[in-house]
């Protein structure tokens, strides 16, 4: 299964209709990902959906390029969740239009677009979920969306989220839920790198 600039956009669109109806709530709440408020980690989202874009770009010899983009400090939760959404916009359309071999680096391997694409659909499903869950907020993303996602970056784990609904299996691979007869996993890595690669 692959995972294209289209799922990055249709995961982008369930993070802005989700966490839209909650911009009126307090971002300053401590957000599922530890340390972190509601706010700090969209803004997370953008500044890594960025880095992302500019990796695929620039392809730094083992390294990232070396910049930090952030929202305004003052942005209100509608801002940052449009830089958010903007950052993963600027990805897709790199995604887009480089060429599907090209390579550049990540911690978890030298990935392709389609892997960049993959790491940035799980950053917003799973940090859109963070936030959401903060707000009481309910967030349900797109279950095919998550199957593709959870396949190309834990090809090794596919056995063991067989037949399990793929919100929860994206979840257990990521180490932020049990699943029935498997405990919650206490180290992880994706893999960016393309498979088989």
């Amino acid at each position: 299964m692959t995972v294209t600039a289209d799922d990055l956009d249709t995961a982008l669109g369930w993070l802005v209709t989700t966490l839209t109806p909650a911009v009126d709530r307090d971002w300053a709440a401590p957000a599922e990902s530890p340390g972190r408020d509601c706010w700090h980690v969209a803004e997370h989202v953008g500044d890594t959906l960025l880095s992302y874009a500019t990796q695929l770009v620039a392809r730094p010899d083992g390294r990232y390029v070396r910049f930090l983009a952030g929202a305004d400090a003052d942005a209100t939760p509608a801002e940052v969740l449009e830089f958010a959404e903007a950052s993963g916009r600027v990805l897709a359309a790199v995604v887009r239009t480089v060429p599907a071999r090209q390579r550049a680096y990540h911690p978890s391997g030298w990935a392709d677009p389609e892997g960049f694409a993959a790491m940035a659909c799980a950053e917003v499903l799973l940090h859109g979920d963070d936030i959401a869950r903060a707000l009481g907020h309910p967030a349900d993303p797109p279950a095919p969306l998550c199957a593709r996602v959870t396949a190309r970056l834990f090809p090794d784990a596919a056995g063991a989220v067989t037949g399990v609904d793929p919100w929860s299996g994206l979840r257990w691979c990521t180490g932020r839920t049990e699943l029935p007869g498997r405990p919650r996993r206490e180290t992880w890595q994706w893999r960016g790198a393309p498979i088989g690669g």
